[in-house]
C-alpha cells in the first residue's frame, strides 16, 4: 500500500507499523482499502449527505481560554476513521457518499431496569443540546481544539437506570460493510468498532454524547448521527457511528485495546509521561501551528477528572 507522506506529516501520524504489516500478511494479493473500485464510485453513490443547521443550541462555559478553535474545515478534513480509509483525507472523500445518517436508532440494554433505544431524528429536535468546545487529543500525537455540539452523556444514561452490577458502559459502531467499505476490504480489524468506558467516566460531567459541531449536524466524516466525545482521552476512544451502548459487570474488548493491548491500553487517558512505545506523547502538533506544543496531563482536564483515577498506577493502567 503506498503511503504519501507530506512534509508536514509525522512517522507517528501513519498507520502503526504492527498494524500495517498484520494487514499486508492477511491481504496479500488482496489490495488495500484505496485499491481501484474498493470504495464505491461517486456515480453510484446515494447523494452525499449535507449537515444542517441545529436549533437551540445553548452556549456553555466549556471552552479552552485563548487557544483558538480549528477552522470547520480542519476539523472535517483530517480525520481517522478507518471504515472509510486509512489516509487522513479519505473519510471526507468518501464517507458523505456513503453513510445514510437518517433514520439511525441506538439500543441501550445490558445492566439497567428501563432498556430501551434512542431515535436520534427526535433526538435532536427534543435534547437540550449544548455547545461544548473541548481540546481532542490523538494517540497520533496531533491534536485539534473543536466545538462540539451534544448532551452529557451521563444525563442520557440516567434515563435507562444503570444497575449495581452496571460497572462498565460498552459502545459499538454500525457494523454495515455497504455504508463502511472498510469492513469489508480491510478483514485484519475486528469489525465493528467496538470501545468502553469505566461507569464512573461515562457518568463525568465532561463526557458527551455528540450529535454536531459548529452549530451544525455531524459530518458523516466525523461520525454522524451521533458519537463519544471523552476529551480527557486520546481521540480512539471516540467511537464514531453509535449504534449500541450496553451496561455491563467486566471491562469490554476494544478495537485498538484488542489489536495491540502493549500500545493501546483500555483506559488511554492523555499522559506525557507515558509514552507510546514507538514516539513521545510529551508534545502535539496542533492542525494549524507549526510548532509543537506541550501536551499537558488528561488533556488540560486534570483538575476534573484526576479524581477518577486515585490510586491507580497509570504506567500500568495507560
Amino acid at each position: 500500500m503506498l503511503i504519501r507522506r507530506a512534509p508536514d506529516i509525522l512517522p507517528s501520524e501513519i498507520t502503526p507499523e504492527s498494524i500495517y504489516l498484520s494487514r499486508r500478511s492477511v491481504m496479500a494479493g488482496a489490495g488495500s482499502i484505496l485499491a481501484a473500485g474498493a470504495l464505491a464510485p461517486r456515480f453510484a453513490r446515494a447523494a452525499d449527505y449535507e449537515p444542517h443547521d441545529l436549533a437551540n443550541v445553548a452556549k456553555t462555559a466549556y471552552a479552552v481560554g485563548d487557544e483558538k478553535i480549528n477552522s470547520y474545515k480542519e476539523i472535517t478534513t483530517y480525520n481517522n476513521f478507518y471504515e472509510y480509509g486509512t489516509d487522513k483525507e479519505d473519510p471526507a472523500d468518501n464517507a458523505p457518499g456513503l453513510l445514510k445518517p437518517s433514520p439511525w436508532t441506538v439500543k441501550v440494554d445490558g445492566e439497567c431496569a428501563k432498556p430501551g433505544t434512542i431515535d436520534v431524528d427526535a433526538f435532536l429536535t427534543t435534547a437540550k443540546l449544548e455547545e461544548r468546545i473541548y481540546r481532542h487529543r490523538c494517540v497520533e500525537a496531533w491534536s485539534l481544539v473543536i466545538p462540539w455540539v451534544g448532551v452529557g452523556l451521563g444525563d442520557v444514561l440516567k434515563q435507562f437506570e444503570p444497575n449495581a452490577n452496571a460497572k462498565f458502559v460498552a459502545f459499538q459502531t454500525l457494523n454495515d460493510p455497504k455504508q463502511m467499505p472498510g469492513e469489508r476490504n480491510d478483514p485484519s480489524y475486528p469489525w465493528p468498532y467496538k470501545e468502553g468506558l469505566r461507569i464512573d467516566e461515562a457518568m463525568h460531567p465532561l463526557t458527551l454524547l455528540a450529535v454536531g459541531l459548529y452549530g451544525k449536524t455531524m459530518p458523516a466524516q466525523n461520525g454522524a448521527p451521533i458519537r463519544l466525545v471523552v476529551p480527557w482521552k486520546y481521540g480512539f476512544k471516540g467511537v464514531k457511528s453509535i449504534v449500541a451502548i450496553k451496561f455491563v459487570q467486566s471491562m469490554p474488548e476494544t478495537m485498538w485495546n484488542t489489536i495491540n493491548a502493549g500500545e493501546y491500553g483500555f483506559y488511554s487517558n492523555v499522559n506525557p509521561n507515558h509514552d507510546h512505545p514507538r514516539w513521545s506523547q510529551r508534545t502535539e502538533r496542533r492542525i494549524g501551528e507549526f510548532r509543537r506544543r506541550e501536551t499537558l496531563m488528561f488533556n488540560g482536564y486534570a483538575d476534573q477528572v484526576a479524581s477518577l483515577y486515585t490510586g491507580m498506577d497509570l504506567d500500568k493502567w495507560y
